[in-house]
């Protein structure tokens, strides 16, 4: 056992390539032949730790388990599996998640879960705890995560940074969002950031991902670290950090910002895959950097000319999608996504059709009406879809005909041009000091009558944390900007928790606020 544990160890350092010459000569190694033999002869005479370390070490090692000297270790282990100490336990979880399913090796992962159940409440080493959670995995049953988890939530004031980050990412490999052991691990990870290697901060955002954890705190502080020694990191980290961040819906400002000045300063790293990376991350989170913005999009669209030649027809569209979200348009890169609209190639190409279609529907829009030449209709065709109402709208449709005094004073479910939609519509005087009836303006020009849009969004439409739109929602106030209307974006999540009388104030105060009727420029330059 000592040998082969020795031997693994060795091995497991090695490169991918040293590995495979490596593993021949072991295989071919007379003494491995033997050693191999006797523990065969011996399995069942062996201690308990030595058994499963054995079965850990061949398995490792790269030895068949179709061989009869591992499927022999696997059944006396399930012989043997009472006997087992929890270390011993760990040990063999830990071989038998790297196992693929086969008939004993899937009897003996269902008896470690039993005796798991079992001996979870009696576990006091954490770093076994997290070891059993993640090797048992999403599949085990939830009443053994939860056993697991107050296992591990009675040894977590000894918590420290690495079991924290392992933890983090034992959580994630069983997909159980415990929040008492996430905020916990959450605390040591920000108190000993600058000691987590690169890779560890990426799967922890992934980790965060999986289990839909939003700790705005603890992804600020992970950003602030890479902000603070982006110098350190190459550019390819960086876009991986970001586009880790982009999943969560969370805009790191300072970061962007940094990363934009080394896009400008050298876009050459910038390969046709990390291209569609950073337009993705921008315009999800909407982000239109401070300084530097005509450069950066200026540098944007050559580095995309550059990679026309070699395009795919979907990667063209979803990047010239993007910096549409951003309201630029990339004249060069439009005019051969037409082309090769005319020729249905991005219809027929994909196997996303139906998102391809709504991509390039979202394109010609911003065609229009992010053209310099746009102008604001005198009027705006519009359509009521329905006098009903979701059920996630019933409280503001409430609120409003107690406010304006009935129905009749706004507008609900109204479809616009460019298959736009907005929740409700409010029209008052040129002076905004007053609310008009619906019908009283329905022949009246734009000119004459203030239009208010309401957009009841969920939290996952704006970035993490913050009331900053993210880039869909973000063009759609746009659009509705140059189409005459002053819109008014609200987190449903947050209006829903509002007491009747504070949703009647807060829409109050929405309607009748300076704030309200500020009319931002559509374009690249004062997107954010």
């Amino acid at each position: 056992t000592n040998c082969l544990t020795m031997t693994w160890r060795l091995f497991k350092n090695l490169s991918e390539e040293q590995q495979r010459y490596e593993k021949q000569l072991i295989f071919e190694h007379p003494v491995f032949v033997k050693l191999c033999q006797q523990l065969l002869r011996d399995a069942r005479r062996m201690t308990r730790g030595d058994l499963v370390f054995s079965l850990h070490a061949v398995v490792h090692l790269g030895v068949p388990q179709n061989t009869l000297l591992v499927q022999t270790l696997v059944r006396v282990c399930q012989e043997k599996l009472n006997q087992l100490d929890n270390r011993c336990i760990s040990v063999l979880a830990t071989t038998l998640a790297g196992m693929e399913k086969d008939k004993n090796v899937s009897a003996l992962q269902a008896g470690l879960q039993l005796l798991v159940e079992q001996r979870a409440s009696s576990i006091r080493d954490i770093f076994i705890l997290q070891n059993l959670m993640k090797c048992l995995g999403k599949d085990a049953p939830v009443f053994l995560k939860k056993k697991l988890e107050m296992a591990v939530l009675r040894e977590i004031d000894g918590l420290t940074f690495p079991n924290a980050l392992r933890m983090f990412l034992a959580l994630a490999a069983m997909n159980y969002c415990s929040l008492p052991i996430l905020n916990a691990c959450s605390k040591k990870i920000q108190e000993n950031v600058h000691d987590a290697p690169f890779r560890q901060l990426i799967l922890i955002l992934e980790a965060c991902h999986t289990l839909q954890y939003r700790n705005v705190k603890l992804l600020s502080a992970l950003a602030d670290y890479v902000n603070s020694t982006a110098y350190l990191w190459d550019k390819r980290q960086i876009i991986l950090f970001l586009s880790a961040c982009e999943t969560l819906g969370f805009q790191p400002r300072e970061l962007l910002d940094i990363f934009t000045e080394k896009v400008t300063e050298d876009p050459e790293f910038l390969n046709l895959k990390n291209l569609l990376i950073v337009l993705r991350v921008y315009s999800r989170l909407n982000y239109v950097p401070r300084v530097q913005k005509h450069l950066f999009f200026e540098t944007l669209h050559s580095c995309l000319n550059k990679c026309l030649p070699q395009i795919s027809s979907t990667e063209l569209l979803k990047a010239v999608y993007s910096l549409g979200i951003l309201g630029y348009l990339p004249r060069h890169a439009l005019d051969v996504l037409l082309q090769k609209d005319s020729k249905d190639e991005l219809r027929l190409s994909d196997e996303f059709k139906e998102q391809n279609s709504v991509m390039l529907r979202c394109v010609k829009t911003c065609m229009e009406l992010d053209s310099p030449s746009f102008t604001k209709p005198a009027f705006v065709l519009t359509e009521n879809l329905s006098s009903l109402v979701s059920l996630n709208l019933r409280k503001a449709q409430e609120a409003l005909i107690e406010l304006l005094g009935g129905e009749n004073m706004f507008r609900q479910n109204v479809r616009l041009p460019y298959k736009y939609h907005i929740d409700f519509e409010i029209r008052m005087d040129s002076v905004r000091k007053k609310v008009l009836p619906v019908a009283a303006t329905d022949d009246h020009p734009d000119s004459c009558v203030q239009r208010l849009a309401f957009l009841f969004a969920p939290m996952s439409a704006f970035c993490l944390g913050t009331t900053h739109p993210q880039g869909k929602l973000a063009m759609k106030k746009r659009h509705l900007n140059k189409l005459g209307y002053h819109v008014i974006l609200i987190q449903n999540k947050k209006f829903q928790e509002m007491t009747n009388e504070d949703a009647v104030e807060f829409l109050k105060g929405k309607i009748y606020s300076e704030d309200a009727f500020s009319f931002p420029e559509a374009t690249v330059q004062d997107n954010n």
